[in-house]
């Protein structure tokens, strides 16, 4: 059984037991969390996808951690203009445990 869920703008796929990183929520480390915009369900042959959400579709997790992901480093240059530009950028996140899908 899966689920496709929308959190800070992406869509994520997830199953249960799955870790995933998403951008950062305001939760504490341990707490559970309640997902309820679920696009699609599925369990083997049964979909059920939704306009826009799914009915009664929830998807359940626990908080693990809350971090900084790798620097992602922007550099602007201009070729024989004497100009470069360096910028460095570090997103924060939100590590979750799926504990339950329910549609």
């Amino acid at each position: 059984m899966y689920a496709v869920i929308k959190t800070g703008g992406k869509q994520y796929r997830v199953a249960e037991g799955q870790t995933l990183k998403v951008e950062k929520l305001e939760a504490e480390v341990g707490s559970n969390l309640e997902l309820s915009d679920v696009l699609m369900v599925a369990s083997g042959d049964d979909i059920k996808i939704g306009s826009p959400f799914v009915e009664g579709g929830k998807v359940t997790a626990t908080v693990k951690s809350h971090g900084r992901d790798d620097k992602v480093t922007i550099i602007k240059f201009r070729r024989r203009k004497h100009h470069m530009k360096r910028q460095g950028h570090r997103q924060y996140y939100t590590e979750l445990q799926i504990t339950g899908i329910s549609a």
